[in-house]
């Protein structure tokens, strides 16, 4: 635990540091970022035109990084050069016997995403200084990064080529290459060798072919005569789905309470997650299989289908049958999930910048914060009501009751507001110490009245 304190703290050193100087086209493992604004660069790339594109993967990135040249690129003061290079060659310890770590980052340590972000920074300026510097060629080409994949989009095929074999010679230098199985080229929208579109982080990006009455135009009035739509991809859709079965399966025996509790989390988190692209379809199909497989789980619990069963579990509401308990607990519908667009962040923008308005205003439109959360971002305007201080970046908010529920307080938004974690950990201990003075001073009231009796 102290070294992994120890690491937090350095990592919170470099992090200031490096984020001035990192390539603005890198998301991953950066505050302040994520893979929206990723998904977001990317569809501004293709939005108006087609392109070849290269969906790449780096073979063990965490595991083969040169350490010498990790080092050297960090350039850093001799303590914390020692102190991070003792963490490199501390070895790892399997079936009680050590083995030493010559290559690659710590394995599981908190500031190995950090060091890996290091490693890799130079990478898109050596594939930019591979190509013709003309400026049109040069803002054609899109160079997108998040942790060890990354994508290269440009027309020419040749453009393509080139970077790609600008990326395999920079990645020798740091004893890394690209797994060739998880490599490969495509177009956006022509079929190249039998390949169309591509997936990135989850999500599927592709151009179809539209008619001219609802093709969009570009930027000089001419009929694109695609559009470019970004999806779930269909690996991640049956992984959804594989999931819930193996949740409804485990809770065959247990209450619909328990099974709804179980449910909600995972249908809200990866409903949240593809809201801000082309879900409505994916999210309705989902939901109908979801019904399907609660459906023979209900037909396990009662050994038969008939509409006493379907009135039992999906009770009729206002808005229809609902998969819902007695009490009132109900499940979450896909189809219930707005999409909302995500803007992408500003290619320019340093999470350490002093911007602390920017930040905290797409801290509070997230598309992964809970709903909850983002109205009481709203009405308390961003700000903890502890401390005062704006939520930014990665901030952890927790939801806290104004009036405990130790002291007859209710769950109603009016007695919410927010708090970072540490705050409300404060707060926590000082109802606590409150309370049980208040006790004390009650338990002693007695006792003073029969005294002076």
């Amino acid at each position: 635990m102290i070294e992994r304190a120890k690491q937090m703290l350095v990592k919170l050193a470099l992090e200031a540091e490096w984020e001035a100087v990192f390539e603005p086209n890198t998301y991953g493992f950066r505050p302040g970022r994520g893979a929206h604004d990723a998904i977001g660069a990317i569809f501004n790339s293709i939005k108006q035109k087609s392109k070849y594109v290269l969906d790449a993967d780096i073979l063990k990135c965490f595991d083969k990084i040169n350490q010498k040249k990790l080092l050297a690129q960090l350039n850093t003061f001799p303590t914390l050069y020692r102190q991070i290079k003792a963490w490199l060659k501390s070895g790892v310890v399997m079936d009680g016997k050590l083995f030493p770590t010559n290559e690659g980052t710590p394995q599981g340590g908190v500031i190995s995403p950090t060091l890996a972000l290091i490693a890799l920074h130079g990478l898109e300026t050596a594939i930019r200084g591979s190509i013709n510097q003309s400026r049109k060629i040069q803002q054609e080409l899109t160079v997108v990064f998040y942790a060890d994949d990354f994508v290269i989009l440009h027309p020419s095929l040749d453009v393509i080529k080139k970077s790609k074999l600008a990326a395999e010679e920079w990645l020798k230098e740091m004893s890394l290459e690209l797994k060739l199985s998880k490599t490969r080229l495509s177009h956006t929208l022509i079929p190249d060798e039998g390949n169309v579109g591509f997936d990135f982080l989850g999500f599927n990006i592709r151009q179809y072919l539209i008619g001219k009455h609802q093709s969009g135009c570009n930027g000089h009035g001419q009929k694109l005569g695609f559009k470019t739509i970004i999806k779930p991809s269909k690996k991640k859709i049956a992984l959804h789905i594989e999931s819930l079965r193996n949740i409804i399966d485990s809770y065959k025996s247990a209450p619909q309470e328990a099974l709804i509790g179980k449910l909600n989390p995972v249908i809200r988190g990866w409903c949240n997650y593809y809201s801000t692209v082309n879900s409505k379809r994916t999210f309705s199909k989902c939901q109908y299989i979801l019904f399907s497989q609660l459906r023979a789980w209900a037909r396990y619990k009662t050994g038969n289908f008939r509409f006493k069963t379907l009135t039992k579990y999906w009770p009729y509401t206002k808005g229809g049958r609902i998969f819902s308990s007695k009490n009132g607990m109900r499940l979450i519908s896909h189809s219930d999930t707005p999409i909302k667009r995500h803007i992408k962040v500003k290619g320019d923008k340093s999470y350490f910048d002093g911007d602390v308005l920017y930040w905290s205003t797409r801290k509070g439109t997230h598309p992964e914060l809970p709903n909850r959360v983002a109205l009481l971002l709203k009405k308390y305007q961003g700000r903890c009501s502890e401390c005062g201080l704006m939520f930014t970046g990665d901030d952890l908010i927790e939801v806290d009751h104004i009036i405990a529920k130790e002291d007859c307080g209710t769950d109603k938004f009016d007695n919410l507001q927010p708090l970072h974690r540490h705050c409300h950990d404060v707060k926590t201990a000082r109802n606590v110490s409150n309370r049980r003075v208040l006790t004390q001073e009650i338990a002693l009231e007695p006792l003073e009245t029969d005294i002076n009796e």
